[in-house]
């Protein structure tokens, strides 16, 4: 592979937006063991909350796609393979991105608990800065001394 086209393929692979209209590949092989990913991720998002006898294996699942990811990735960058296969390997990159994506979503809070969590963690950073700012300890009293 021409170094052009190794970064050709770099570039597609890290685009912010590689994963529009990307689908979520069928089958895929991780750690040398063949997986029906698609099926997979549909299966856990179709309900509405991951059970917690299934976040032990979602995350397990996201480890080894963030692995199989990475070695793909540096396969590409080392430049171990023809064009034709770094092809391959990006497209099942972007592949691997979209179900991380699909599986990451599963955990978001919904907007209003977010918004709620925000709030308090805002007032928690502004408590902290007035009590820096007015010079008092962490244990709540006496002035800081340098």
């Amino acid at each position: 592979m021409r170094e052009y086209e190794r970064k050709g393929l770099l570039e597609r692979v890290e685009r912010e937006a590689a994963t529009v209209g990307a689908r979520i590949p069928e089958e895929i092989e991780v750690q040398g063991e063949p997986i029906d990913l698609q099926s997979f991720v549909f299966e856990i998002k179709r309900r509405e909350t991951v059970p917690p006898g299934e976040r032990d294996r979602v995350e397990r699942a996201k480890r080894n796609l963030r692995r199989e990811r990475l070695e793909r990735l540096e396969r590409i960058e080392e430049n171990e393979v023809s064009y034709e296969r770094g092809e391959e390997l990006a497209a099942s990159i972007i592949g691997i991105d979209r179900a991380l994506e699909a599986l990451e979503g599963l955990n978001a809070p919904d907007p209003e608990t977010e918004a709620e969590r925000q709030a308090a963690a805002d007032r928690k950073r502004w408590m902290n800065f007035l009590k820096k700012a007015l010079g008092r300890d962490d244990a709540g009293g006496g002035r800081t001394r340098f």
